[in-house]
Parts: C-alpha cells; structure tokens; sequence
C-alpha cells in the first residue's frame, strides 16, 4: 500500500459521497446517468465476487462493500425514490450500453491473465470500468449545463483514476517483476476518456464561470 493507491481510494469514495450528497440534500438525480451507475454496480458485483472468502485486509474488504452498496444506494434513489426518480432525465440518458459490455465481455474472453470463471469476470469489470463514464458524458455533452456538484462527482472519478496510474508507475518503480497490462491499458483508456471534460472544468474554475460542455 503506498500513498497514491490509499488517494485514489480516498478520492474514489469522495466521488460517491458527492454524489449521494447531491442526490440526497437536493432529491434530484437531474444530469446524472443511471445508465453509468448500472454499469458501475455491474463492475463492482463482478468485480469483487470472491468478498466473502477470500480476505486481504480489513481495508480493502470495507472498501469493496462500501463501493457495491454505494452503488446499489444511488440506484434506489434514482429507481424507487418517489421524488428523485421524477427528477431523471431519462429522455438525453439513451445511452445503449449493451454496445459497451457485450464487446467487453467478448474481450475478457479473448484476453485474460488466466482462462477461469472468476478471472473472466474480473477481467471483464476491468474493461467495463474503463468505459463506465461514457453515458455519462454523453449525458453532459447533450445537457451542456453542468450543476457543480455533478461536474465535481466526475472530476473526482477522473482524479481517482490519475492517482491509480501514479500507483501503477510507483508499483513498477519500487516491486522488482511487477506487470499488469491489462490493467494498465484499461487504465489509460479510461483516463483519456476524461481529459476533454478536465479542460472544460479547468477552464470554468480558472474563470470562475458555470461549467458547460460544448454538444
């Protein structure tokens, strides 16, 4: 455990706080994609399915809990809460994601560290997490208008994943033999999904302006 992995968990779980804050102090989902959020659960469930017997740490144990029932949580609220739900804009979030885990799924089988159930599945939310903010930024693109809670919820996810590759370059600079591609390629994949929207958010903190994205 070093310094950056222990941030990016820290800045992970700061992104979701944000969220439920939002969500709950103001009963409105309005600019956040459910469709990013299903997928999410989608990559912790697969993700983490060895929770129960195999055990490397309390701390790592509390974080994969927090992080499925977290999840979970904000899919209530946008699925069953009487007042939240009314407020998702399900009309600009039409995302179809089933183009983002078929051909993930499909490369998890291809692709894989060790050809077995569990390693298929961890591999396969490797992938998926890569893509997972994709309806989401759709759905910003197509709102334009960025509240700034949403806007500082992904900010965070995308500083969360700048910390894991700090992580990834500390690992290989200091553990003699350590190698994840796999994880590593998803990881720049997913941070470069990140970088136009890091410009426009910059850009509208540097100006003190309200963040809108180009269509």
């Amino acid at each position: 455990m070093n310094i950056f992995r222990v941030s990016a968990d820290l800045l992970h779980l700061l992104s979701i706080l944000v969220l439920l804050l939002k969500i709950h102090a103001t009963k409105s989902c309005a600019g956040i994609s459910l469709k990013t959020q299903d997928l999410y659960l989608t990559v912790f469930v697969t993700r983490y399915l060895d929770l129960f017997w195999n055990f490397h740490s309390l701390y790592n144990s509390v974080f994969k809990i927090v992080y499925i029932g977290s999840s979970a949580l904000i899919i209530w609220y946008m699925r069953r809460h009487r007042t939240v739900k009314q407020t998702y804009d399900k009309d600009h979030d039409t995302f179809r994601y089933l183009f983002l885990i078929v051909p993930c799924f499909l490369l998890a089988l291809l692709i894989n560290n060790r050809f077995s159930l569990f390693e298929i599945l961890w591999t396969f939310s490797i992938y998926l997490e890569s893509v997972s903010i994709l309806p989401q930024l759709v759905l910003l693109q197509r709102t334009k208008n960025v509240d700034n809670l949403t806007g500082n919820y992904v900010f965070l996810l995308g500083m969360y994943r700048g910390f894991y590759i700090l992580n990834w370059v500390y690992r290989y600079m200091t553990e003699p033999g350590y190698s994840a591609w796999i994880v590593w390629l998803s990881g720049l994949v997913q941070t470069a999904l990140y970088a136009d929207f890091f410009y426009y958010y910059l850009q509208a903190w540097k100006q003190s302006k309200k963040l809108q994205l180009p269509a």
